[in-house]
């Protein structure tokens, strides 16, 4: 695995991590997680930050074109695809219907910019799916031990979903909802992970917070003011210049 170098470096080996095994099966997880919260999603615009190919095909039977922003552009996978900084987006403000940041937030090195960009560009009422490794959890204590130290995707700055509900809401979005995926500790060997299946029910229905990736789902709620009649018995009309429109008893005329 490639140790965590350069600007960018971290969401470019991302897609290297979803390709082993472990990676290729977490992968499968988050997926059916998505395309679950992708199911109220109508429209024609759904970008896709920081990771190109791995959810290809999600949501796509609601969503008519799908934008893939990967760090570093990758002519193996088919789509439409530019490469950007997930911090400044090469798109139109008010544009796209959802957006998706598998491990974006993990990965950058300015979490709370992306998702600045991310309710920059989308339309009011817009979707964002968020997906994350869970600081809190077997997936966040592993990356402080062993090999796995500063490797994709541990070299990254994992969080809680806590703290990317309290970022959402600060940003105007209504949190609509959450889920916690992948109970099962980070093994590498085949043999480990074999009671995965189960130790993901289990984990699911008695420790449900402790869940090593959260897929969360945000809407953008644009606050809109409702102009208050004014009382026309109290106040007379401004004219052009600040003048009071006379009323005949004031022009002296009966």
């Amino acid at each position: 695995m490639s140790m965590c170098r350069g600007q960018g470096a971290p969401l470019v080996h991302l897609d290297d991590w979803y390709a082993t095994p472990l990676g290729a099966e977490v992968a499968l997880a988050e997926a059916a997680a998505v395309e679950r919260q992708l199911e109220v999603v109508i429209g024609y615009y759904l970008i896709q930050i920081g990771v190109a190919g791995v959810f290809g095909g999600v949501g796509d039977a609601r969503i008519r074109r799908r934008i893939q922003l990967p760090a570093t552009a990758r002519p193996s996978v088919p789509g439409l695809q530019a490469a950007a900084e997930p911090g400044f987006l090469p798109i139109a403000s008010d544009s796209v219907d959802a957006a998706l940041l598998p491990h974006t937030l993990d990965l950058v090195a300015d979490p709370q910019a992306a998702l600045r960009e991310v309710e920059r560009v989308l339309i009011p009422e817009g979707r964002v799916v968020v997906v994350g490794f869970n600081a809190l959890s077997l997936w966040g204590a592993w990356g402080l031990v062993g090999q796995s130290r500063g490797r994709v995707p541990w070299c990254g700055r994992f969080l809680t979903p806590f703290r990317v509900r309290d970022w959402l809401t600060l940003l105007g979005f209504q949190v609509e909802a959450q889920e916690m995926l992948v109970f099962r500790p980070p093994w590498r060997r085949a043999a480990l992970r074999q009671g995965a299946a189960l130790m993901d029910t289990l984990g699911a229905r008695f420790w449900p917070m402790l869940g090593g990736v959260y897929v969360i789902r945000g809407v953008k709620r644009v606050a809109t003011l409702t102009p208050l009649r004014p009382s026309w018995a109290q106040r007379r009309a401004l004219l052009a210049g600040g003048a009071v429109e006379p009323t005949t008893r004031e022009g002296g005329h009966a």
